[in-house]
């Protein structure tokens, strides 16, 4: 099969790898839409020791069963596989188990490619007149209805509905798509770039600025280096709630003092439990996160030059969704 394999940083190369082979009772996908994630870009970068190159990167990904009884069957993957008998795979919590993996990151190839194999239970159906290249979208948006109602279920009953949201690329986006779902509709996002920042507000509609002194009960940094916590230890009120779902740097930026004598709550939110994708997914399904027409679509074999332009901040579109050839 045809792929595209980070092989060292800055390096991505379109060639051929081996098939992958269904085993163990998992299913085999033929990849139709697979999206860039800022866990990509950090591998890319050489900013990953769990993305050790060689590595297919690639996990927001939906296609096509292909063999056994679920032949023809149009999916959206979750990309993260557990033991599934650990307290937190029994208690719902499966993104916190000692054992998770991840597909793109060792020791599974990831999704930039042709074909990938999954577990079964990874697999939700997709309705016929949702494309696969929306479908795809299940993974990041999960990532923020996730951290979206761990949010809202820390928020104090009497705090007002507003939000904040820090970076406004696909997690961003994606934070302000849930929590409107959740029924918050006073939302600003803080976006530097000025090309993005016009098209959110052109595009899909959100308020979009580049600064701002007000204060929020809810701030989501989607952005996670130690300037945004600061920004986020700053803006978030008292007793308000500061969800953090990026990971570009791992130290510094959060005002502990001020957080503790304002009794701000800071959770850290990793990936999504199985029923958070399930749930965003049938979102998707019944168009309560919006158009979803936000991305930039480019063939596989582009990836590279994708991933160049993404380094250089030249992609207004939140999210680039890859297309392999088949």
């Amino acid at each position: 099969m045809k792929a595209l394999v980070y092989d060292g940083v800055e390096t991505l190369n379109y060639r051929d790898m081996p098939d992958p082979v269904a085993a163990n009772g998992t299913e085999l996908i033929r990849i139709d839409a697979v999206g860039i994630c800022g866990s990509d870009m950090h591998a890319y970068l050489g900013h990953d020791a769990r993305r050790p190159a060689p590595l297919i990167l690639g996990h927001e990904a939906a296609g096509v069963i292909i063999g056994g009884v679920r032949d023809g069957k149009r999916v959206t993957i979750n990309p993260l596989v557990n033991c599934k008998t650990c307290p937190a795979c029994r208690s719902g919590r499966e993104n916190l188990c000692p054992e998770r993996q991840i597909i793109s990151m060792q020791p599974r190839e990831g999704a930039f490619a042709q074909f990938v194999t999954m577990p079964p239970e990874n697999l939700v159906e997709v309705p016929a007149d949702v494309p696969l290249t929306k479908a795809a979208l299940a993974e990041p948006l999960a990532v923020s209805w996730h951290a979206a109602r761990l949010a809202l279920d820390a928020l104090h009953m009497t705090d007002a509905r507003r939000a904040l949201i820090i970076g406004g690329g696909a997690i961003g986006l994606a934070a302000a798509l849930a929590l409107r779902a959740m029924q918050i509709t006073d939302i600003s996002i803080v976006e530097p770039n000025a090309a993005r920042r016009a098209f959110l507000r052109d595009t899909c509609g959100e308020n979009a600025v580049e600064v701002t002194d007000a204060f929020y009960p809810v701030v989501i940094d989607a952005v996670g280096y130690a300037a945004t916590r600061a920004a986020a230890s700053a803006r978030a009120t008292p007793g308000g709630v500061i969800a953090h779902i990026g990971l570009g740097e791992d130290t510094g930026g959060l005002d502990i003092r001020r957080m503790t004598l304002q009794e701000i709550t800071f959770i850290g939110t990793y990936t999504y439990t199985a029923q958070d994708f399930r749930d965003t997914a049938q979102a998707i399904f019944d168009g309560r996160l919006g158009p979803l027409d936000w991305c930039r679509h480019q063939p596989l074999s582009e990836g590279a030059d994708a991933f160049k332009a993404l380094r250089a901040g030249e992609v207004p579109e939140p999210k680039i969704v890859l297309i392999p050839a088949h």
